[in-house]
């Protein structure tokens, strides 16, 4: 088997910004396997937050045997961009060699299309009003938080989209105070969800908090592993498969999560749609979904995902699995 990874750059549709930065672009890595003819693709978004980068995650990947399988592939590289990506083009490769669509392989019943959210980027109160009015027509919108100036942007959030569901994320960007005394106002303005609040290294101030409005972990949730940490301080669990190396660990996180009592987020980094397909499997019947990185760029595969009034849909082969 041959694997090859490609670097490929996504220019965004605007400026995305969060409390940790602005970007204009998605820079992502393309990996390709090839065996017995067929040729199966992954897609993976190294993450600075957790100490990756391109050369690093590409390192990763290219350290791999040419013969690696998915079930050898956990032992060989930890939970992350690097085996996401090819965990992913394994699977797609399988599903190509056995003429199977990957659900079918991974005995799920047959996708369907998912609502997502629609991220609105951090900015000052009245452009996120704006963007909010703009997107008003969408069921649900998630606001990236996280400053001390939060709650001019939610008021104007709500004010620009009156009837939309919303969630926040504030990207770790809270201490236990801010969170508490947000709170109230968060239930009065309708927020369906609160995505870490608290820094993942802090989150212990969450164990006996009052929790008027559902937490969700992102940055303290990566895979099974992970679990044991979560316990009163959580209500729903974010699986990002950038974070749990791939579909194969994903699967298994949100069966263990369920058993735990834990509600299930979908979520994404920015990349395209390649990335955002194999998480349409884990994102059925999902508490929300959250795969609107195709949303926000200004060019995609050649074969994107499909997003209308029922939401993300599940990929086409021609796309992946």
């Amino acid at each position: 088997m041959a694997i090859t990874v490609k670097r490929d750059v996504f220019k965004l549709a605007q400026v995305f910004t969060i409390s940790r930065g602005s970007r204009t672009e998605a820079k992502v890595l393309t990996v390709r396997v090839e065996r017995g003819g067929h040729v199966g693709f992954g897609e993976c978004v190294p993450y600075a937050r957790y100490g990756e980068t391109l050369e690093s995650v590409e390192a990763e990947i290219m350290s791999l045997p040419a013969d690696v399988t998915r079930e050898a592939l956990t032992a060989l590289l930890p939970a992350g961009a690097a085996r996401n990506a090819v965990d992913c083009a394994l699977w797609d490769l399988e599903a190509k060699a056995a003429g199977k669509r990957a659900w079918e392989l991974a005995g799920l019943s047959a996708p369907g299309p998912e609502i997502t959210a629609y991220t609105l980027s951090l900015a000052e109160p009245d452009a996120m009003e704006a963007s909010a009015r703009e997107h008003a027509h969408r069921p649900l919108l998630k606001i990236k938080l996280g400053t001390p100036d939060d709650m001019p942007r939610l008021e104007a959030v709500r004010r620009g989209a009156p009837n939309a569901r919303i969630i926040v994320d504030a990207n770790e960007g809270w201490s236990a105070e801010v969170y508490a005394d947000l709170a109230p106002h968060l239930v009065r303005l309708g927020v369906a969800l609160v995505e870490q609040p608290l820094p993942a290294g802090q989150d212990d101030a969450l164990i006996g908090m009052v929790r008027p409005v559902p937490v969700c972990a992102d940055e303290s949730c990566h895979d099974r592993e992970s679990l044991p940490k979560l316990k009163g301080k959580y209500d729903v669990v974010n699986i990002k498969l950038d974070k749990t190396g791939g579909l194969t660990e994903a699967l298994a996180l949100r069966d263990a999560a369920l058993a735990e009592g834990y509600g299930i987020m979908v979520g994404c980094m920015v990349g395209s749609s390649l990335a955002m397909a194999p998480a349409t499997l884990i994102a059925q019947g999902a508490v929300i979904t959250d795969l609107d990185g195709p949303l926000l760029l200004a060019e995609d595969r050649d074969t994107p995902l499909v997003f209308d009034e029922k939401g993300v849909h599940p990929p086409s082969a021609l796309l992946w699995g």
